[in-house]
């Protein structure tokens, strides 16, 4: 299948900075994505190494809204640790390299409290940096948090974003992101199970990037295995039907479970394009759309 071009100096710019899961890959690095838009950056979750992996697009892409210092947004879709262990270094990183605003965070009911004890657990680090020999300035280290609910949650000029409820097993609350920009409209699935609110969201978006599992040899791991799978997670025949519904113009692979059967991310496209005959990539740290 031969896919079409997109762009990479389109006015908006989707950047995956980590695609990884809870595994210790080094080709993937934690959660983590932005959008970019008018020279700044929107970041979607923070996963180990986010900071690192931003500057890392920044230079490889030349986007400068991806400089550490620039980094003042992001959006959690849901507090597992993979997709917040690098919110101290969001916090903390960008300040130390000359970050003056607040960083400003979205997320679900219990984020605040995560930021409290980050700030707690560093209070030392806050104290040297701002009154030793370093003279660091007392507000970039800040975090500004906005606990949302479904719906319309931000705006800046012509960029919108969206919180889109998704079921992910036992959390009470877990978002997907509809970002639209004059250009493009992009939506990020989050973990989820199917979620049909996913579908209404994209209808025909330019990019869905969606959180996938293989079937192939899943099953080998028991019936514990497969029952968390179909909570937490899509299948690939389920996403094949969602995107089949949502019409994406490109469907972006993410957060990719990989299993036995199908151990790579070749083998987990080969069995999502069986079920799935539309545009398709599997997607990888520092991949621009």
């Amino acid at each position: 299948m031969i896919l079409p071009a997109y762009p990479l100096f389109a006015a908006t710019q989707l950047v995956l900075l980590g695609t990884g899961t809870p595994r210790a890959d080094p080709q993937r690095f934690g959660p983590a994505s932005a959008v970019v838009y008018n020279d700044n950056a929107y970041l979607f979750d923070a996963g180990a190494g986010v900071v690192r992996r931003a500057e890392a697009a920044a230079e490889l892409h030349n986007i400068p809204a991806l400089r550490a210092a620039q980094l003042r947004r992001v959006f959690i879709t849901h507090l597992h640790s993979d997709h917040t262990l690098g919110l101290p270094d969001l916090i903390f990183s960008p300040w130390v390299l000359g970050r003056t605003q607040p960083l400003e965070v979205w997320g679900p009911k219990g984020t605040q409290a995560m930021v409290n004890d980050i700030e707690a657990a560093w209070n030392a680090d806050i104290d040297i940096r701002t009154h030793g020999l370093e003279h660091g300035n007392d507000t970039g280290y800040r975090a500004i948090v906005h606990e949302i609910d479904p719906g319309f949650v931000y705006r800046d000029g012509a960029l919108t974003i969206t919180a889109i409820p998704v079921h992910h097993g036992s959390w009470a609350q877990a978002y997907g992101y509809r970002i639209q920009t004059p250009d493009r409209v992009i939506v990020l699935s989050g973990d989820c199970s199917p979620s049909p609110a996913l579908i209404q969201a994209c209808n025909g978006c330019d990019v869905l990037v969606h959180e996938v599992y293989t079937l192939a040899g899943a099953g080998q791991k028991g019936a514990g295995w497969i029952k968390y799978l179909s909570q937490f997670h899509t299948s690939t025949d389920e996403l094949a039907g969602l995107a089949k519904k949502a019409h994406p113009k490109l469907l972006v692979l993410n957060h990719q479970l990989f299993s036995p059967g199908a151990p790579d991310a070749a083998a987990l496209l080969k069995e999502m394009r069986r079920v799935y005959p539309y545009p398709v990539v599997s997607g990888s740290d520092l991949d621009v759309y």
